[in-house]
């Protein structure tokens, strides 16, 4: 039985890994400081797991936190490109600083491995597709700027200390619990919400954009496969996370319009300076290094989203303009890079 911690354990990602670690019979250890997570997302197993409440900036927590732990699971960030853009020095002290402080505990305490919730936002606005590892990275905003240099440091950590490290550049990753309340949630999020309740949704430019949408269980796939593939296939490495399958958000409203049910139309307003058009991931090194596929199509994810959503027993408070404004924003799309 081995001991795993998660950061960031409420949010929509971590906790969907802590279900996943606790059903192969493991421990869980688990830190948050419910910025952005939320208590719900872990209400039902908080009594299986070990808790601790706090954020990355706490040295001595972290020193604490990592004593007897076999892997961590770096989730923690805030993740948000317009949130960057607007207090980069939180940015840097939470996505960059919090994480030199998990690599020094985690080394100190000589975990075996530390797996971290890289980005494709390291990519930019390169025309390239698909995305490939060894393209030059050419980040545009402080949150991709923060999440590249982690990615260095993670690599540095593994060569100069023998630290294990996996990257893995998550490409748009959806699903259940993902806040839709927030100014910066993933687009899907909030489509999903704002149609169950019959409200116009708003795509900004003219919805040929597209991403990569990949379902969280992909993303907890990969992580386990991380923790347990062999050293000299993946230390120090970076992989990409994603789907193989590019959508645009005109098909995605099409997709929902059935799925949700809603009768109306979308609403089109200007393009965003700064958007990036298109991204879509190629996962051949994660296939044939780690031994992932994709275990859910996007569509299938999709179907599963919204039922979740409308499982749920209230519906979500209504979106502020300010929130809907920043829907597809610049240059993270309002979270459609990941």
């Amino acid at each position: 039985m081995a001991t795993y911690l998660i950061t960031g354990i409420a949010g929509f990602i971590g906790s969907a890994l802590a279900r996943a670690v606790l059903a192969q019979g493991n421990r869980v250890r688990g830190l948050d400081n419910f910025s952005t997570g939320k208590r719900e997302n872990i209400s039902e197993i908080l009594s299986h797991i070990d808790f601790r409440e706090g954020d990355l900036l706490d040295e001595g927590l972290l020193q604490d936190a990592c004593r007897d732990v076999d892997y961590i699971l770096h989730e923690a960030a805030i993740a948000s490109v317009p949130r960057s853009v607007k207090d980069p020095l939180a940015s840097h002290r939470v996505n960059l600083d919090g994480t030199m402080n998990l690599l020094i505990a985690a080394r100190d305490a000589k975990v075996k491995r530390v797996v971290y919730a890289a980005s494709s936002s390291a990519y930019g606005d390169t025309p390239s597709l698909p995305k490939h590892e060894e393209m030059t990275p050419n980040p545009i905003s402080p949150y991709a700027v923060a999440k590249l240099a982690s990615e260095y440091y993670m690599t540095s950590f593994y060569r100069c200390y023998g630290l294990e490290t996996v990257c893995l550049r998550y490409f748009n990753i959806f699903g259940p619990r993902q806040d839709p309340n927030s100014p910066y949630s993933g687009v899907l999020a909030k489509f999903i919400t704002q149609m169950l309740r019959g409200e116009q949704p708003t795509i900004f430019g003219d919805g040929t954009q597209s991403r990569d949408f990949t379902y969280v269980d992909n993303a907890v796939h990969a992580n386990l496969l991380a923790c347990k593939a062999p050293a000299c296939e993946v230390a120090g490495r970076v992989f990409n996370i994603g789907v193989g399958q590019r959508v645009d958000l005109n098909e995605i409203f099409r997709l929902l319009k059935k799925l949700a049910g809603y009768d109306g139309e979308v609403k089109y307003a200007p393009e965003r300076a700064g958007d990036v058009r298109h991204s879509l991931a190629d996962f051949t090194r994660a296939r044939r290094h780690l031994g992932y596929t994709p275990k859910v199509d996007f569509e299938e994810g999709l179907r599963r989203t919204v039922e979740w959503y409308r499982s749920q027993p209230s519906a979500p408070s209504r979106l502020d303009a300010d929130a809907l404004g920043t829907q597809l924003s610049n240059p993270r799309a309002s979270n459609l890079d990941a």
